[in-house]
Formats: C-alpha cells, structure tokens, sequence
C-alpha cells in the first residue's frame, strides 16, 4: 500500500474550512486502487494552517492513472482568466506532494 500526501500551507483560519472539500463524494471514490483519504490538520501553529491530505492506494500505477485522469485534472481546474472566481485570493499559500510505502503496520489484536 502506498500514501501519497500533500502537505497544504494555508492561510491561517481556513483550514478546519477547507478540509471537507477533500473527502467530500466524488469520482476519487470509484477510482481502481483508491482506498480512502483522511484529513489530518495540524496543531499549534500562529503564522498558517496545515493540512495533510492523506490518500491510500494499493499500488503507485493507480495514483499515477488518477493523477493522469480527467477527472483529476476537472477536481483540479483553475478558474478562467478574468471570471470571477480568479478575483478571490486562494487561501494556498504553497503544497508538497510526498510519496510513501507503507514498509510496517501493527494494529490492535
């Protein structure tokens, strides 16, 4: 199993906001090799929010082919030059996207 995180900076009081957007239903959920996305905010920050979107697949070919997909480019389309949408300011300051293999797991017996 491999999680795949983006590390999202986000301006501070806009992530417990922002983070149902990335587990709300959509094409993610039907995705060959998906496995679930959690939403981890951290804590204790004064300058900015952080969130960590977590998302588990069972192989790194079905997050490429996510990654690859229309569906994944419409979730992640940028507003038109001059519509409304690009008059608001992103709430982003900047991500990282960082790949692990699940190497160990112990869970409760």
């Amino acid at each position: 199993m491999y999680i795949v995180t983006n590390r999202i900076k986000v301006k501070k009081g806009m992530g417990a906001m922002m983070a149902p957007r990335f587990t709300a239903p959509g094409p993610l959920d039907t995705f060959n090799g998906f496995v679930k996305v959690e939403v981890l905010l951290t804590q204790n920050l004064t300058d900015y929010d952080e969130l960590s979107v977590n998302m588990y697949w069972e192989n790194l070919d079905s997050f490429t082919a996510w990654r690859n997909s229309d569906a994944f480019k419409a979730a992640h389309k940028q507003p038109e030059p001059g519509s409304e949408a690009t008059k608001k300011e992103s709430p982003i300051i900047v991500s990282e996207l960082i790949t692990y293999e699940v190497a160990s797991v112990r869970e409760k017996a």
